[in-house]
């Protein structure tokens, strides 16, 4: 069985095709953890919105068109998944990227896509 890991260099992504499977147990629960946190569309578009900045619900709501609670709903979702982390400013709560990594991950996961998708033949 061959497994593909993907390390993250300043350059770029390398992918590794021989990696040991030893003990891949629970960093594979862990990937599939953060896949089902990954696997909404509005998830993505809230964590590249808050790539650069440190946004409020009602801000990320208005910038992105989705209502207050769904946003709130999914960036519970995000930080569960330690993804995104949490600033009080007074009275104001703001969401920021928990680790200029998730950027990047985010990145190589959208090239592997559109190169799959523009090789396919069929569905």
């Amino acid at each position: 069985m061959v497994v593909y890991t993907l390390i993250f260099m300043p350059s770029g992504v390398i992918m590794n095709h021989d990696a040991d499977l030893t003990g891949m147990e629970q960093p594979l629960a862990d990937l599939a953890f953060l896949a089902r946190a990954l696997s909404d569309e509005n998830r993505l578009r809230i964590l590249l919105r808050i790539g650069t900045d440190r946004l409020s619900v009602t801000q990320i709501a208005e910038d992105l068109g989705l209502s207050q609670p769904l946003v709130s709903h999914h960036l519970k979702e995000l930080k569960r998944a330690l993804l995104v982390d949490v600033e009080r400013r007074g009275p104001f709560i703001h969401y920021g990227i928990s680790r200029p990594e998730v950027l990047d991950v985010l990145r190589a996961i959208g090239n592997l896509a559109r190169r799959l998708i523009a090789s396919r033949t069929s569905f």
